[in-house]
């Protein structure tokens, strides 16, 4: 693959702006009360319940864009959770972290991901579904990555995945074991976007079906990986290490 010139993280848009969440509401928007005292609706950029993650009063970090056509200004980019093991950043925008991982491979910072020539995005693949990132050359078969933002945390250091119901995660899984039997390689790259992580597993308790589909694409050949992230306001994301994965599904988020 061309590597091009390598950035150490995802550099944020534009400056952030600290505020207090007051509220998250139908899904994709918050009130922020900014550090000046103005209150304003950001854009969440996340689907998912974000247990854990929304008590109002919680310190946010905001975007802000200069696009005269978007009806909200602002984006939520992080927040600050203490779990009792210290305060800890999160990352909550799901639209970062297809771009963190590609990043990271072209950087070479993800070594199970180097050697290919090339790296392509959103690449059409499966029943109706769009891989993440795909990876060819080199004489090697071609590699079908798809990455899942992670930043679900019962238990101080203990990630887990999903915080919801997914159907469509499911359906990826079935898709990716396909694309083994097709072979090709699969890898499942779950990426904890906090800076607290210390170990991962899934949340069985959450979606049993999704750690049903996940076990059956293991046996399938699909892969997995776990990195988690270094987050600074104003440094950006970028991929930190790799992470443990207990695969055994065990609600020990709940139970330890």
């Amino acid at each position: 693959m061309g590597v091009p010139p390598y950035f150490p993280a995802m550099q944020f848009p534009t400056p952030l702006v600290t505020g207090r969440l007051l509220k998250r509401y139908k899904r994709f928007m918050a009130d922020v009360e900014l550090e000046g005292g103005e209150t304003v609706t950001a854009h969440c950029a996340n689907p998912g319940s974000m247990m854990g993650l929304v008590e109002p009063g919680t310190t946010v970090w905001l975007s802000k864009s200069d696009n005269p056509k978007r009806k909200l200004k602002y984006s939520w980019e992080l927040l600050q959770v203490d779990l009792g093991a210290g305060p800890a950043l999160v990352g909550i925008n799901t639209g970062h972290p297809n771009g963190i991982v590609a990043e990271a491979i072209e950087g070479g910072k993800i070594a199970e991901l180097t050697g290919y020539e090339s790296l392509r995005r959103e690449v059409k693949y499966g029943k109706n579904s769009r891989i993440d990132i795909l990876l060819e050359g080199n004489g090697k078969p071609p590699c079908y990555v798809e990455v899942k933002n992670v930043h679900l945390m019962r238990q101080a250091g203990f990630a887990e995945f999903p915080d919801s119901v997914t159907a469509r995660g499911a359906k990826h899984l079935d898709e990716l074991s396909e694309m083994v039997a097709g072979g090709a390689r699969a890898v499942m790259m779950f990426l904890v976007q906090r800076d607290d992580g210390e170990r991962f597993s899934l949340a069985a308790d959450i979606d049993p079906h999704y750690v049903e589909r996940y076990h059956a694409a293991h046996a399938a050949g699909v892969e997995t990986l776990v990195y988690c992230c270094k987050l600074d306001p104003q440094a950006g994301i970028e991929i930190d290490r790799a992470l443990p994965f207990d695969a055994s599904g065990l609600n020990q988020g709940q139970n330890a």
